[in-house]
């Protein structure tokens, strides 16, 4: 079958045999892994949740683990990674994600105005290291905020359908409860589960925050278990630091969705960015790579922006780059950088 599809390729030669596919049905492809958008739902103020049936080349994921969905916005293609919150066991080849809708994401606005069954979209099969072990844990802590409820989500379903005996608790800070997608089926989990801890904080309703002692209420045992951890910036930091203080960083696992940038020097900000291959080059404004490619005019790669997905990696020819999550700095010549999370020290030649 790999025999004849090569040769169908090659006779289709210059354009791939699934753009003639797609012609007679988009999810009929050879080789390009699609879904089609199967349900919609927007019931959750901001947010989009959609199911997808995904052609027959999806080979599934691990939970906690995110995929790239590509969607056709006036004529440009553009990714973006979304975790599924259902469970890795999913017996009917569905993948389901909730999607938070911001104020600038281009492909989150796109999919909660326009999304309806039907639409197919391109998919890349799931990648990340964030995501439960072979060998489970005994005892699981689940902490998220906001958006970041959705791997976490998928690991509460994979171990409550594996029939995980051990204590799990999850631990979801939002807004007000109308902003918790799957609230009603969190509290259904938890009242068929009597090892399932549900523990859901307001902030802005209660005034509650993260700290040690919130940790040794709500899971005593936290320093015998594997954390799981996912949310925006302020919760990741409050988490970290208890952690860190209690030498236990090795039993906590995280995933970011929003990038944290270590400050800039402001003497780092001058020079060129050449993008050789393009024959474009640009004032270095000490934004990142990716920022400034776009800002030229290139529509380079990329899925998350977040430093996660390697979509945007390219070729440092020449030059110094700076990690803008770690403030590292790196010169070695022909190196691959992931242009999301670099920024320009001086002249810098990327080949794209």
């Amino acid at each position: 079958m790999v025999d004849l599809v090569n040769l169908v390729q090659t006779l289709t030669t210059p354009h791939p045999l699934d753009r003639y596919l797609e012609l007679v049905r988009p999810m009929l492809t050879a080789r390009e892994l699609r879904a089609e958008i199967v349900r919609v739902d927007r019931s959750v103020p901001g947010t989009v949740s959609l199911s997808l049936r995904p052609t027959r080349q999806w080979s599934g994921f691990r939970a906690g683990q995110f995929v790239q969905i590509g969607v056709v916005i006036d004529g440009v293609r553009h990714t973006r990674c979304y975790s599924p919150v259902n469970s890795q066991h999913e017996r009917h080849r569905r993948i389901d994600l909730t999607i938070r809708v911001h104020p600038e994401g281009l492909v989150s606005r796109y999919l909660h105005r326009t999304a309806e069954p039907g639409l197919v979209v391109d998919l890349v099969p799931a990648s990340g290291v964030f995501h439960l072990p072979d060998a489970r844990p005994d005892r699981v802590l689940l902490i998220s905020g906001g958006s970041g409820i959705t791997p976490v989500l998928s690991m509460l379903r994979t171990l409550t359908e594996e029939g995980h005996t051990g204590p799990v608790v999850f631990l979801h800070y939002a807004r007000t409860p109308e902003y918790v997608p799957h609230r009603v089926e969190l509290a259904a989990i938890a009242a068929a589960h009597p090892n399932v801890t549900l523990e859901m904080r307001y902030p802005e309703l209660d005034g509650s925050t993260f700290d040690y002692d919130e940790l040794e209420r709500i899971a005593p045992w936290f320093a015998d278990a594997h954390t799981y951890l996912c949310g925006p910036a302020p919760l990741m930091n409050s988490v970290r630091t208890v952690f860190d203080a209690e030498q236990l960083g090795d039993r906590l696992h995280t995933e970011e969705f929003t990038l944290s940038v270590a400050p800039v020097d402001a003497a780092d900000v001058h020079g060129t960015v050449s993008f050789s291959a393009s024959g474009v080059s640009a004032d270095n404004t000490g934004d990142s790579l990716l920022e400034q490619a776009e800002a030229a005019g290139l529509n380079p790669e990329f899925g998350c922006r977040m430093g996660i997905c390697f979509s945007c990696t390219a070729v440092r020819r020449t030059g110094c780059t700076r990690n803008l999550r770690t403030g590292e700095t790196d010169a070695d010549p022909d190196q691959p950088i992931q242009l999301c999370v670099s920024a320009a020290v001086g002249d810098v030649d990327i080949d794209i």
